[in-house]
């Protein structure tokens, strides 16, 4: 993400199940009540593409964002938070999926 080393953080939230029956339909939430929130992206690790959404926000909206989302196998999913002082934070979870929806 052309940013600074990430460090895990309680005050990123990742709202989404443990156990997901369809991977084509998977929801997902990220949040922060953090201040000078520039920037949210979700990530699942074992996807074709990584990187799945990236908004970039401004202080004039709340850093809470939901959504659903595409999960190829069981992964590591990680939310991130970039600050405006230059801090990345995230959280991750691990979720499993009983069906895959990507690559079918």
């Amino acid at each position: 993400l052309g940013t600074a080393q990430p460090t895990l953080s309680d005050e990123v939230v990742l709202s989404i199940p443990e156990l997901a029956d369809n991977g084509a339909a998977v929801p997902a939430g990220m949040s922060t009540a953090l201040p000078g929130v520039k920037r949210l992206a979700l990530l699942v690790e074992k996807n074709p593409t990584v990187l799945l959404a990236v908004f970039d926000l401004s202080d004039a909206i709340d850093a809470n964002v939901t959504l659903r989302i595409k999960m190829a196998e069981s992964s590591n999913v990680y939310a991130v938070a970039v600050l405006a002082d230059g801090r990345v934070l995230y959280t991750v979870k691990d979720v499993k999926v009983t069906l895959g929806g990507c690559g079918g």
